[in-house]
């Protein structure tokens, strides 16, 4: 019989703070009222794969550890930490300490654990993603940043980010400007996976435009597809109330409230979503459930500017966190996969928040390269409709 081989291990060198390359304003920084609505006081981590092997990795990692400390100059409220001096209103304290940093090498090669694309991981998230040290709280930090070296030359770069601080699009472009700066540059320019391809999305887009003469997005044709596909699989009663919620970037609508929306990086994201009885979504053609999700996108702008501009107060969209409620978040063009540290575009990025399953999510991610289309994360439906919904969704897919 052949021996089981042994489970691979991480060795991790002690975290080490990088701190800016320059000096760097102090004080203390409010967050935004964005900011302070739209995320809780989470850390979100995730993983980018290179499979590359750079020609020689000491020099990349000193690199990429030189990219975080020119970063920290022009980006320099990263390197401070989240306070909290009265209850409720968190703020940022250019303290100027730095991001910590944590060299890691693991036993195996990237290979060997299929490019980290398996569920449950081949390899225990706690060893890919960064902690500080013992002595200093997570939830204080902003950002953390962990390479992990493979025998067969590739990476996996595990951060983790306050969304305090950061919204997806945010911690993105911080992360473009530390690969600019590592490449020399001289200033910053579910457990099962599921892929719907891109026939399958221009398909729907097709009868969209058809039907309604009106363009829609991969993520309005791909949430269709899973709505339709989980209220048919989680057979609530006919009547029952099914909600779908999302988070939409709202930058391109902040022109008139920033000099450039291009450069900011904090949260600017809004929540929306919509409710419907359950027999009108199994009964809906995909092309009527798009354009539900459009008018909910356009219903949530409006609020947004209204909200902006002193409007309602109350005017959040608070989808109720149970079972009919599905939260989907697009990653597939958030910026993480462009991200260059100097070895290349990663091949493949997802999200490790899997013990955060308050409510069922999907998140949408880019397949591993060179496939085309869009992978999906799922954690939304238990085990009893888990059958259904795969049975459902390869019909759409």
């Amino acid at each position: 019989s052949t021996m089981a081989a042994p489970a691979p291990t991480v060795a991790k060198s002690p975290p080490a703070l990088v701190p800016p390359a320059g000096p760097t304003p102090g004080g203390t920084l409010p967050l935004s009222s964005i900011d302070k609505t739209a995320a809780v006081r989470v850390m979100v981590d995730f993983i980018q794969v290179f499979q590359s092997a750079p020609s020689s990795a000491d020099d990349q990692v000193a690199a990429m550890r030189q990219g975080f400390a020119r970063a920290l100059v022009p980006y320099y409220p990263v390197a401070g930490r989240i306070a909290e001096p009265s209850p409720g209103e968190p703020l940022v304290d250019c303290t100027g300490e730095g991001v910590w940093f944590v060299e890691a090498a693991a036993s195996c090669s990237l290979a060997d654990v299929n490019g980290l694309e398996d569920r449950p991981l081949a390899i225990p998230k706690a060893d890919l993603i960064p902690r500080p040290p013992a002595d200093h709280k997570l939830e204080d930090q902003i950002l953390l940043a962990q390479i992990t070296k493979f025998s067969c030359g590739g990476y996996a770069v595990g951060i983790c980010f306050s969304h305090l601080v950061f919204d997806g699009q945010g911690a993105a472009q911080f992360l473009t400007a530390v690969g600019e700066m590592a490449r020399g540059l001289p200033e910053p320019s579910v457990k099962p996976i599921v892929e719907i391809s891109l026939d399958s999305i221009k398909r729907v887009k097709d009868q969209v435009a058809a039907e309604t003469a009106q363009r829609c997005s991969t993520f309005d044709v791909v949430t269709a597809i899973i709505f339709k596909c989980r209220a048919a699989a989680i057979g609530s009663a006919p009547d029952a109330e099914v909600r779908l919620g999302f988070a939409a970037g709202t930058r391109h609508l902040l022109g008139g409230s920033l000099p450039s929306p291009d450069g900011y990086y904090g949260n600017c994201v809004y929540p929306g979503g919509l409710a419907r009885a359950s027999k009108e979504v199994t009964e809906a053609s995909l092309v009527e459930i798009v354009t539900a999700i459009r008018e909910a996108k356009d219903a949530l702008s409006a609020r947004f500017l209204d909200w902006l501009g002193g409007g309602a107060k109350d005017s959040h969209y608070n989808v109720s966190l149970d079972y009919g409620t599905l939260v989907v978040t697009d990653w597939s063009h958030v910026g993480f996969n462009d991200v260059d540290y100097g070895f290349g575009e990663p091949t493949y990025v997802f999200t490790l928040n899997d013990d955060v399953n308050i409510v069922p999510s999907v998140v949408y991610l880019k397949p591993p390269k060179p496939k085309q289309g869009i992978r999906l994360v799922l954690q939304c439906v238990e085990e009893p409709h888990a059958a259904v919904f795969t049975q459902e969704l390869e019909k759409l897919a």
